[in-house]
C-alpha cells in the first residue's frame, strides 16, 4: 500500500479561486508534506556520516513556512511591504491575511517527523446539531467554502475513513478533485460487507482502497477494486476501532481523516483514538434529522469535555478546530481530563476574523 495515496496532474485542478499569494502558501504546504512522506527531514540525534551534526531548519520553496527540529512546522514571518498606494497596501495586507489564516489552520496538521501520528474527524452540521435531514439529505448542509476544506484536509492524509452508512447514502469518491494535492488512501469501514460491489469507491480506480470489515469465514480478498482488510470485531459486531487504527499505522498510513458519518466519528471520539476534530456549523436550521455527535451523558458539566478550540470563518460557516486528545475521557464518571487552551486566533488589522476560504 502506498501510504501517499495517488497523484494528479497538478494542470487538471481548477484553481483560479485562489489569490496568487493563497495558491502559493497551499503549494509551500504540499511540499512540505511531500519532504515529510519521503523522509527528507532531519532526524533529531542523528549523525551523518561525516560526523557532522544534522541540520536543525529547513526551510520550504516559496518563504512561506520553515521546519525546526524544536518547534515543527512554524510559518515565516512575512516582510513589511514597502510603501505603496494606499489601494495597493489594502489589497497586500488582505491577502497577507487570508495566507496567515490558511498556514494557521493547515501547519498544525503537518507531521513534525514522518512517523508521527494524527487521527483528525470532521463534521458539517446545523445550527440545531444535525447533519442530515429526517430523509437523509445532506448534500449540503455546509457552504462550497467547507466542502473544499474537506479536500483540503484529503490532501494532508495519507487516509479518509468514513463508514458504510455516508457510502449507502452518498456514494462519495473521497478523492483531492477541488484543490492541488495527492488523493488519499480510501478506507471503508463496513462491518458485514453490506455495500454493494458496484459503489463507484470500489470501482472507479481513483486512489487505493480498503474496505475494513470483521473477521470470519468465506472472507473475499477484493470487493470490486478494493482490497477487503478483516479487523477484530466487539460482541455487537462493531469494529475494533483500536485495531483498525494499528493496522493503518502498520501500513504506513499515519495521518487519517475520518470523514464521516455522525456514528463513525462518534465511536473515535468516545473511543479516545481522536486528536484533532474540525466541526462546522451553518447557518441552518432543520428542527429534526440525522444527529452528529452522539456520545455518552456525563452527568454533570464538570465531568463534560471542554477542549481548546480555534474558530474559523468559512463563508457563511463557522468552523471549530477542536483539540480533544487531551479529553478522551469524555462520558466516563472518573470524568475528562481538562484540553489544554488553544491560544485566540490573530485578527486582521480592522480587528475582524478573517474570512480563510473568502478566496475560494
Amino acid at each position: 500500500m502506498n501510504p501517499a495515496g495517488s497523484s494528479k496532474p497538478q494542470a487538471q485542478v481548477a484553481t483560479a479561486g485562489l489569490s496568487p499569494e493563497a495558491a502559493r502558501a497551499w503549494s509551500a504546504i504540499l511540499e512540505a508534506r511531500r519532504l515529510v512522506r519521503a523522509g527528507h527531514l532531519p532526524v533529531p540525534g542523528a549523525t551523518l556520516a561525516s560526523d557532522s551534526p544534522p541540520p536543525t531548519a529547513l526551510a520550504v520553496s516559496g518563504g512561506f513556512i520553515v521546519w525546526t527540529a524544536s518547534a515543527g512546522w512554524e510559518p515565516i514571518p512575512a516582510a513589511q511591504p514597502a510603501a505603496e498606494p494606499a489601494n495597493q497596501a489594502e489589497a497586500q495586507a488582505e491577502a497577507q491575511a487570508e495566507v496567515r489564516a490558511l498556514l494557521e489552520l493547515y501547519l498544525p496538521l503537518l507531521p513534525p517527523q514522518r512517523t508521527a501520528t494524527l487521527t483528525l474527524a470532521h463534521l458539517g452540521q446545523s445550527l440545531d446539531g444535525f447533519i442530515a435531514t429526517t430523509r437523509g439529505e445532506s448534500r449540503y448542509i455546509t457552504g462550497p467554502a467547507n466542502i473544499r476544506h474537506l479536500h483540503c484536509l484529503r490532501a494532508l492524509a495519507d487516509a479518509v475513513l468514513v463508514g458504510a452508512e455516508t457510502v449507502a447514502a452518498d456514494d462519495p469518491r473521497l478523492t483531492t478533485r477541488l484543490v492541488p494535492g495527492d488523493n488519499p488512501v480510501r478506507v471503508i469501514l463496513d462491518p458485514r460487507r453490506r455495500l454493494p460491489q458496484e459503489r463507484q469507491v470500489f470501482q472507479d480506480g481513483a486512489a487505493p482502497t480498503l474496505l475494513v470489515c470483521a473477521a470470519g469465514p468465506g472472507t473475499p480478498r477484493n470487493w470490486g477494486q478494493a482490497e477487503v482488510v478483516t479487523v477484530a470485531a466487539t460482541a455487537e459486531g462493531r469494529l475494533r476501532l483500536d485495531a483498525l487504527v494499528a493496522e493503518l499505522h502498520r501500513r504506513g498510513l499515519r495521518r487519517l481523516f475520518v470523514e464521516g458519518g455522525g456514528l463513525t466519528v462518534s465511536r473515535f471520539l468516545a473511543a479516545g483514538l481522536l486528536d484533532r476534530l474540525h466541526l462546522a456549523v451553518a447557518p441552518l436550521v432543520t428542527g429534526e434529522g440525522r444527529r452528529g455527535l452522539s456520545l455518552p451523558a456525563s452527568p454533570a458539566l464538570a465531568e463534560c469535555m471542554r477542549p481548546g478550540c480555534r474558530v474559523f470563518r468559512m463563508g457563511a460557516d463557522i468552523l471549530f478546530d477542536c483539540e480533544v486528545r487531551a479529553g478522551a475521557g469524555v462520558g466516563t464518571s472518573a470524568g475528562a481530563e481538562p484540553a489544554r487552551v488553544i491560544p485566540e486566533r490573530r485578527r486582521d488589522h480592522g480587528g475582524a476574523t478573517p474570512d480563510l476560504f473568502r478566496i475560494y
